[in-house]
């Protein structure tokens, strides 16, 4: 290495320039510290850096080339270091273990500067600093898109986790927590809140009469027209299966009643426009409205609905009852 970084000018000043940290760097400044760098080997596959492995170097790619991979050597490639670029200098910037797993994409050869060696060479050139600050700045940058692309995933995630693909509405496990909120509120400011559960009637014979694929065109249709029938501030969701619930703040029983009403009789005009063949097919629901009592919780006012629909069943179905 000694020989071949540190004989004659013009070629060290050749090989420098296709590295990230020695462009512009005049190779005098550094000559005696290149010195008491080292060279590394590694074969493909093999592991240089890891969450977790102390390291104290920067290495240099001069021939070869690097993957970088985060949270397990078996995760796919975040990106590969070819020649002329630099690993390692984030752990010895933060004085912390390694973030990414660094491993052989091939046989690499490396130049290897300690981080006692990699101070002095920032303090010998100003050009070795300020590339230096690049690499960081890019580091950084690098890391910030993979934040949030892993944001993104996650919202993707919570979104997928809380709302039913089917119908587009909120699902029952989103419901858990927006609807005690929203009780909460309502409890706190004195007003009356409302909750109504829905059922779609004769269901299951119709599934096992027209298939599965007509059963999910019917919920997709009843759930958007009942979104047309509440308020922007009421929480629609589907509870499970063919029942669907909603919470109604700031509406006492009467009005619930009123308002379930003009939503049973929207359903039962038709489950989609003109063009949809299963607008001949007649589709009822039942409904069962429970209002919040004090002291009660949203457990007990999902029972007291689920009681009403119970009724509402018995008393021949495609009714709303209390």
């Amino acid at each position: 290495m000694q020989e071949s970084l540190a004989t004659n000018s013009d070629y060290r000043r050749s090989l420098l320039s296709g590295l990230e940290l020695f462009k512009g760097v005049y190779p005098d400044d550094i000559h005696e510290l290149l010195q008491c760098c080292d060279r590394r080997d590694i074969s493909t596959g093999e592991l240089l850096l890891s969450p977790g492995a102390k390291n104290e170097n920067v290495f240099i790619v001069l021939s070869g080339s690097l993957n970088i991979h985060l949270g397990s050597p078996d995760a796919p490639i975040l990106t590969t270091m070819e020649a002329g670029a630099c690993v390692g200098e984030m752990s010895i910037i933060e004085d912390r273990d390694p973030s990414a797993y660094v491993i052989g994409a091939e046989d690499t050869h490396m130049l290897v500067i300690h981080q006692s060696v990699l101070w002095k060479m920032v303090d010998a050139s100003h050009a070795f600093a300020k590339n230096l600050l690049v690499v960081l700045s890019e580091r950084v940058r690098s890391h910030n898109r993979v934040i949030a692309d892993s944001f993104g995933e996650m919202r993707k995630f919570e979104r997928h986790a809380t709302t039913d693909a089917l119908t587009g509405l909120a699902n029952r496990h989103a419901m858990q927590e927006t609807f005690d909120d929203e009780i909460a509120y309502c409890i706190e400011k004195g007003d009356p809140v409302t909750f109504i559960m829905i059922d779609v009637d004769n269901f299951k014979k119709f599934n096992d009469m027209f298939g599965h694929i007509a059963g999910d065109r019917v919920l997709s249709s009843v759930a958007k027209i009942l979104r047309t029938q509440f308020r922007p501030n009421d929480l629609l969701v589907r509870y499970g299966g063919d029942e669907f619930a909603v919470l109604l703040p700031g509406v006492d029983t009467k009005q619930a009643l009123v308002i379930a009403e003009r939503a049973r009789l929207a359903v039962c005009g038709g489950t989609g426009d003109g063009d949809d063949s299963l607008i001949q097919i007649p589709v009822k629901i039942s409904m069962g409205i429970a209002e919040l009592q004090r002291g009660s919780t949203l457990d007990r006012l999902i029972r007291d609905a689920d009681a009403a629909l119970y009724r509402a069943k018995h008393a021949g179905r495609n009714v709303v009852s209390e």
